[in-house]
C-alpha cells in the first residue's frame, strides 16, 4: 500500500516525536508499504525518510520546486515527483495514498491532514485518516472534533471518519482491518 504520510519540517522539542516518526517508518519498511511524503530531507520528515530507507523501503517525495532550488529536496529517496505549488502537492500526495497518517506537526501536517478528512466526509475516498496521537500531541484536537459534532458543525458519521491511534499497533490494525476486508474501513473513535 502507498501510505502517505504528513509531519513536521521541524523535529519538535521532545525526543518523542522523533521517536514516533522512527515507528511509522519502520512499520512501513516492515510491512513492504511505500511511503508517500513531502520529500524534505529535514525534521521529522528526514526521520522518517531515513528510517524508511534503512529498513529497504521504498520512499516517494512530492516537493514544490521552490523547497528543491532551496536545498530541502532529500536526495537519496528512491523517486521525486516535482511540482509547483503546496496545493498541487497536496493534491498529488492524496491522489497518490491508500490511506493518511498525520504525526506531529505544525500548521502545514494540520492542513493536509485537514484535506483528507473533509473529502472523506464529502465521500471523495474511503481512506483510513489517522492522526498518530502520540504521548497525546492531539488531544485538544480530537476534543476540538468532539466539539463541532456536539455544536453540529460535523456529523457524528464524519467524526467516525477522523481515527486517533496512540500506537503504531493500533494504526496497523486499521489499515489491516482495511486491507481485509476490501469493504469501507471502520474504527470505533476513542471517548
Amino acid at each position: 500500500m502507498n501510505i502517505t504520510v504528513y509531519l513536521g519540517a521541524r523535529e519538535g522539542r521532545h525526543p518523542r516525536y522523533r521517536e514516533a516518526a522512527e515507528e511509522v517508518g519502520r512499520w512501513i519498511a516492515e510491512n513492504g508499504h511505500t511511503l508517500i511524503y513531502g520529500g524534505s530531507e529535514i525534521g521529522l520528515m528526514g526521520v522518517l525518510a531515513n528510517t524508511v530507507m534503512e529498513g529497504g523501503g521504498t520512499v516517494i517525495g512530492v516537493e514544490p520546486q521552490f523547497f528543491i532550488d532551496g536545498g530541502f529536496l532529500h536526495p537519496g529517496i528512491t523517486k521525486t515527483i516535482p511540482v509547483q505549488t503546496m496545493s498541487e502537492r497536496r493534491d498529488r500526495m492524496m491522489e497518490m495514498g491508500d490511506g493518511f497518517i498525520a504525526l506531529p506537526g505544525g500548521a502545514g501536517t494540520l492542513d493536509e491532514i485537514s484535506e483528507v478528512i473533509v473529502m472523506a466526509s464529502l465521500g471523495k475516498h474511503d481512506k483510513p485518516c489517522i492522526l498518530y496521537n502520540k504521548d497525546g500531541y492531539y488531544d485538544k484536537l480530537a476534543a476540538f472534533y468532539d466539539q463541532m459534532t456536539e455544536e453540529g458543525f460535523l456529523s457524528e458519521e464524519s467524526r467516525e471518519k477522523i481515527v486517533f491511534a496512540d500506537t503504531v499497533d493500533e494504526i496497523d490494525s486499521i489499515f489491516r482491518r482495511k486491507q481485509g476486508t476490501g469493504q469501507k474501513w471502520q474504527c470505533t473513535r476513542k471517548s
